[in-house]
């Protein structure tokens, strides 16, 4: 990790909101993405009990998708399409890695997820990541490709390559990678994950124009 590169962002970023994610200028959007309602959502849906209902899960994972603006509009169409598409049998696989990655075992998940998602040409990050960011936003990193690749890039994070078909060992890796950047800035950066990694791709913009 380039330390320096680090502190630059911080730095830059303070001077235009020195507020940080309280700061007037960026309420709007933290007021836009609604991550405590996000959470809320995805609470409700993806309790243990539910599980005996794939139905149910599916509705619940494609609520918590087309809620958030970091999902694009193109992405959340094509999963609304595939589900439709979707038998009983293919609902209950859905439910099963869903399961998996939330309650179970989260590698297993994971890849289980991706294999089900590529049968649809659908196995991106931003759908693999967003359910375990949702429900422990604090914990669990939401991986959007742009932004991943320019933190990669600019802070020089060793042993990271993207991919864009999402595998657990990158996911783990960026993970740890990411909280021990988060341990070298100011708490009041740290509102949860996404806005986490919101401000070091925000930094870096800020620090490249000037």
């Amino acid at each position: 990790m380039n330390l320096e590169r680090l502190k630059d962002i911080e730095s830059e970023f303070l001077e235009v909101y020195p507020k940080a994610f309280k700061d007037e200028k960026l309420l709007v959007m933290v007021k836009k993405f609604n991550p405590e309602k996000l959470e809320e959502v995805a609470k409700d849906y993806f309790q243990k009990e539910n599980f005996s209902q794939p139905q149910l899960i599916c509705e619940g994972f494609m609520k918590v998708i087309s809620r958030s603006p970091m999902v694009s509009i193109f992405d959340k169409a094509k999963l609304r399409d595939a589900l439709k598409t979707m038998d009983i049998y293919q609902k209950d696989m859905l439910s099963i890695e869903l399961y998996e990655l939330i309650h179970g075992n989260k590698k297993l998940g994971f890849e289980g997820l991706v294999e089900f998602l590529s049968q649809y040409n659908l196995a991106k990050w931003t759908l693999v990541t967003l359910v375990p960011y949702a429900l422990k936003r604090k914990r669990e990193y939401f991986v959007k490709p742009t932004t991943t690749k320019m933190i990669i890039n600019y802070l020089e994070l060793e042993d990271l390559t993207y991919n864009p078909r999402p595998t657990y060992e990158f996911y783990k890796s960026y993970s740890k990678a990411l909280s021990s950047i988060k341990k070298e800035v100011k708490k009041s950066l740290l509102f949860d994950n996404a806005a986490f990694t919101g401000f070091l791709k925000m930094g870096i913009e800020i620090c490249e124009e000037r």
